[in-house]
């Protein structure tokens, strides 16, 4: 992952809380009402209402999509299909699914997809399919909420390679552009999440001075966006 040229990190982070916050608001067709799922392991389930903002009838299509560092089946929707009236809401439901007990939060991302059910003389269907795609999170029976979980990162500089681990069991979302200090150079995550356990490298120009903090810009858990934050960068190895 190579360090970027040099664009204003503030544009960045105005991006990703632009996503965080109007992503699904702005959006034509389905609209979600939040723009993440939290499904609590001591419920079982979780819900959460999907609109149809436009005036015709489409095919509501909700699913399940794993990230690619974690394929276990953990959660299924009650329906996956559903028809949706116009200007009218659906509760689209979610099961967990897990044999064995969550010992960290999970990340799945769930896609809601509106089939417009227009017909034109031929009896093609006309319209275009609109899909959202949302974060989904399985936190643990037993395990306190967070609220700051992108507190618990702690980042070293090895040589040229910038590294970032979670020893925390909380996923931790955030936009993947970084700004390094004191000379305010950005670099790239590479993704938008670490997950519990993980550590994340991040190559550097070796011509850069040394970095002595990271700014990131997170999101909570339950989606909100938040101000930007400034993390310490260790000297000593992991």
């Amino acid at each position: 992952m190579e360090t970027m040229p040099r664009m204003p990190y503030f544009a960045g982070a105005l991006f990703f809380l632009l996503g965080v916050l109007w992503g699904n608001a702005r959006a034509d067709g389905v609209q979600p009402e939040t723009t993440v799922v939290i499904l609590h392991e001591e419920e079982g389930q979780a819900s959460i209402h999907v609109r149809n903002t436009e005036s015709g009838t489409v095919l509501l299509n909700s699913a399940i999509e794993s990230i690619p560092e974690d394929l276990e089946a953990l959660v299924v929707v009650a329906q996956p299909v559903s028809r949706l009236d116009g200007g009218e809401t659906q509760v689209v439901t979610f099961l967990a699914i897990n044999d064995q007990p969550l010992k960290t939060q999970r990340l799945k991302r769930v896609t809601f997809e509106g089939i417009p059910q227009r017909k034109s003389a031929d009896g093609a269907t006309v319209g275009i399919n609109l899909r959202q795609n949302l974060p989904l999170i399985l936190h643990p029976r037993g395990l306190a909420r967070n609220g700051e979980p992108w507190k618990a990162l702690t980042w070293h500089q090895r040589g040229s390679r910038l590294l970032v681990r979670n020893d925390s069991p909380y996923v931790v979302r955030l936009a993947p552009e970084l700004q390094l200090n004191p000379h305010k150079t950005s670099v790239m995550l590479g993704r938008s999440y670490v997950l519990p356990g993980e550590m994340l490298e991040i190559e550097m120009d070796p011509a850069l001075p040394t970095s002595t903090s990271v700014t990131l810009q997170p999101a909570t858990v339950y989606g909100f966006a938040v101000a930007s934050y400034e993390a310490p960068i260790l000297a000593e190895a992991l």
